[in-house]
């Protein structure tokens, strides 16, 4: 089975933006009190229709079987509104997918939008993590380290600000992806700066700190390959040994994993030799930020799964770890889902 761990419903039916509209609209006439979480209505058939030519389409070119699927994440938009907006916002979009894995439930497994908003205590978030795991059947969920949209005005992922969530993820055993949303600050574009950005920002976080001291069984994903960490792996090494910290492999071994999203040939080398493997989940955010095709090979970017089969550094059997094996690791819950 391959099972790819980075899908977003970024083709969703065009009525869950237009109640999104609708709910940004209503932020400058109503008081939050006043806010009703209203509905969305969206028929099966739509949902088919969204997939069908699109992500499922592509499971089958591309010889993928299942996709962890959550919202898209540059919707999240956790800097729009307040705590009602972002609570209401993120059940609409956990609902939907939960419908997505009902309707295919061979194809998604579900991951969790939170509704987090600039200021509020990541404890809040714990609620619609409970019912998502608990009552949707979810696996996991993104976690956005910058509420904020650009403005990186949340503190960082081992501050102790974080700690009653991670209890709460631990205690679920599901893990989080790392991800940002769409950024309010122009001087970084969302998906070329803003993204990478956090992927890397993210992983010095991590190093820096002993967070994994406290949360031995805590497990986070760093998506689009790790940002720029790969390619300046020996920087981190260095700043690592200066700081007296652990060796990179040690300090992420249990608790610090990267998809590959990275979406051309060379840098999916790269990470697989200086990544350990046991590190690398397969993942493609088909249908995201990048979807044309490469005219070097013909072939559209984001399809990842050709990087990997194409990769002469590791043999067949890391090659199904990295398909397979690790996502199963990180997300224990995929084995009941898939059931």
């Amino acid at each position: 089975m391959i099972i790819d761990c980075h899908g977003h419903y970024t083709t969703a039916p065009k009525a869950l933006q237009v109640y999104r509209d609708a709910q940004i609209a209503e932020l400058k006439t109503a008081q939050a009190g006043a806010r009703v979480k209203g509905e969305i209505r969206i028929g099966d058939d739509e949902i088919r229709e969204s997939l069908e030519n699109a992500q499922l389409k592509l499971q089958r070119e591309r010889g993928t079987d299942v996709t962890i699927f959550s919202p898209r994440a540059s919707a999240m938009a956790h800097h729009i509104g307040d705590e009602t907006t972002s609570l209401h916002w993120s059940q609409h979009c956990n609902d939907l997918i939960a419908r997505v894995c009902r309707l295919y439930p061979k194809n998604f497994v579900g991951v969790c939008q939170l509704p987090q908003s600039p200021g509020a205590p990541p404890a809040r978030s714990i609620p619609e993590l409970e019912r998502c795991v608990n009552d949707l059947g979810f696996i996991g969920c993104n976690l956005n380290p910058d509420p904020s949209g650009g403005h990186w005005t949340a503190p960082p992922l081992t501050d102790r600000a974080w700690y009653p969530l991670y209890e709460k993820m631990v205690e679920l055993d599901v893990p989080a992806m790392v991800h940002v949303s769409s950024s309010c600050n122009p001087n970084f574009h969302a998906t070329g700066a803003h993204y990478i950005n956090a992927d890397t920002t993210a992983f010095m976080q991590f190093l820096t700190a002993d967070l994994f001291k406290d949360f031995p069984a805590l497990r986070f994903v760093i998506p689009h390959g790790g940002g720029a960490v790969p390619y300046h792996w020996g920087r981190y090494r260095g700043l690592a040994q200066d700081m007296k910290r652990p060796p990179l492999g040690e300090l992420i071994r249990d608790n610090v994993f990267f998809d590959t999203c990275v979406y051309h040939q060379a840098g999916i080398d790269l990470l697989a030799r200086v990544v350990p493997v046991d590190n690398i989940l397969f993942g493609s955010e088909m249908v995201g930020a990048v979807r044309g095709i490469d005219p070097e090979t013909g072939h559209y970017f984001d399809d990842t799964k050709r990087y990997i089969d194409a990769l002469t550094s590791i043999d067949a059997a890391a090659k199904r770890s990295i398909f397979e094996g690790n996502a199963r690791k990180v997300y224990p819950r995929i084995a009941g889902a898939l059931a």
